[in-house]
């Protein structure tokens, strides 16, 4: 038996007056938990508040909702036998009745008292599946607008509920052949993300989810993405979660210009090959600029390895023409150089008793001894002959001594086979 309702001296459970407040007004996108004193404060600054007792367990204007703290644990056992009632009865009406006949009216119970409950328990994973397989058997687009709206709501006081993100990629694949706004709705999605890190830094799940959102993307919003977050990733270097999703942009630019019938190709526009360069460069400038961040020489790890992979194997092709393999080849060298210009800047520690500088130098040394590895052989000996001539064995060494690229070298390694 599901705990009987709590009343207060108007004969008004909570989750009655909750459910009412929510159905007065559908449109709201904010909720919040106050504490008493500070609800009774926000009650007394309306200005058309009419005299007697004030409501201290809810509030709601302007399409804010606030719930009192000290109603948290009855709403939430209230509103959690309500919806077991309500599920229990959808489940047996629906089974007795078959797929083709309706739920009498039950399934709008479950959807009710879920929201109730999900409101002030976000991870309640029971509540979400009831709400997919009503919202799966109505198959109304308004309904799934609702979904996104709902979980749109318990995002911003849990903007890191893995189940709320979760519910809306389930949303935009059930609407995905329905509708012609799907384009619209994906970049609502991506501005939503960035509202919530913008709150909440660190935000891995809100990040994750925006990624996702890539393969629903067309080739211009990839792009119009990748100049609007750079702005953003700029501004919050620290935050890797943003550079992943400049990784995943940049990804996906990749796939779409260099794969032909779903088998990949060498042969990249050139489009692409200067949006690297330009990429580079811009990760350099932030390198330089704020000392010590690992996010970005992470982010630069896969720039350079993308490079190597992509623009370092045209040798051969018969598409492009020979002027171009002549400039590839000498960008080839030109990165190189500019790789260990950056990696040799980085090794001077200019203040010792500052850490950012002693991480800066530790980072660009494991990335440059890193990058040797992912070169061919051709390359890895062009970059052991350009360390030896710019005297810069003894320098990495002091930061990583027990390097087996740094130990194994020698004299005869020079030698051209």
């Amino acid at each position: 038996m599901a705990d009987q309702p709590r009343v207060d001296d108007a004969g008004e459970s909570p989750l009655a007056e909750l459910e009412l407040i929510l159905e007065s007004d559908p449109l709201i996108d904010e909720v919040g938990f106050i504490h008493p004193t500070q609800l009774a404060s926000l009650s007394e600054e309306g200005v058309d508040a009419p005299p007697g007792p004030k409501n201290l367990r809810f509030w709601s204007r302007d399409r804010k909702l606030g719930i009192s703290t000290e109603v948290l644990l009855p709403l939430y056992k209230e509103a959690k036998g309500a919806f077991f009632d309500a599920a229990r009865n959808y489940k047996m009406r629906c089974g007795s009745r078959g797929d083709g006949g309706g739920d009498g009216g039950i399934g709008s119970d479950v959807m009710k008292h879920s929201k109730a409950l999900l409101l002030v328990s976000s991870d309640f994973g029971t509540a979400w599946n009831s709400r997919k397989l009503v919202a799966s058997k109505k198959e109304s687009f308004s309904m799934y607008m609702d979904e996104l709206r709902l979980s749109e709501l318990i995002l911003s006081h849990s903007p890191k509920c893995e189940q709320a993100w979760s519910h809306r990629r389930w949303v935009i694949k059930r609407i995905a052949g329905q509708t012609s706004s799907l384009l619209e709705i994906v970049m609502k999605e991506s501005e939503l993300v960035e509202q919530i890190a913008e709150r909440l830094k660190m935000n891995y799940r809100a990040w994750n989810h925006r990624c996702w959102l890539v393969s629903y993307m067309t080739r211009e919003q990839v792009l119009d993405e990748l100049k609007k977050s750079k702005t953003w990733a700029g501004l919050h270097v620290a935050d890797s979660s943003s550079f992943n999703y400049r990784r995943r942009l940049m990804t996906r630019i990749l796939e779409d210009l260099c794969c032909k019938d779903g088998v990949a190709s060498h042969d990249c526009s050139f489009e692409v090959y200067q949006l690297w360069k330009d990429e580079l460069d811009w990760d350099e400038i932030l390198i330089n600029r704020y000392i010590g961040r690992e996010a970005l020489w992470l982010y630069r790890r896969f720039l350079s390895l993308c490079w190597i992979r992509h623009f370092t194997t045209h040798a051969d092709s018969t598409s492009w023409n020979s002027d171009y393999i002549a400039e590839q080849t000498m960008e080839t060298s030109f990165f190189l150089d500019k790789e260990l210009d950056l990696v040799g800047s980085c090794l001077v520690v200019q203040d010792a008793r500052f850490d950012d500088f002693q991480a800066q130098a530790l980072y660009s040394t494991t990335y440059i001894l890193w990058l040797a590895k992912q070169m061919s052989k051709p390359l890895e000996f062009e970059l052991r002959q350009k360390l030896t001539a710019r005297n810069m064995n003894n320098l990495l060494s002091e930061f990583c001594p027990n390097s087996s690229f740094l130990c194994g070298f020698s004299a005869e390694d020079t030698e051209v086979t």
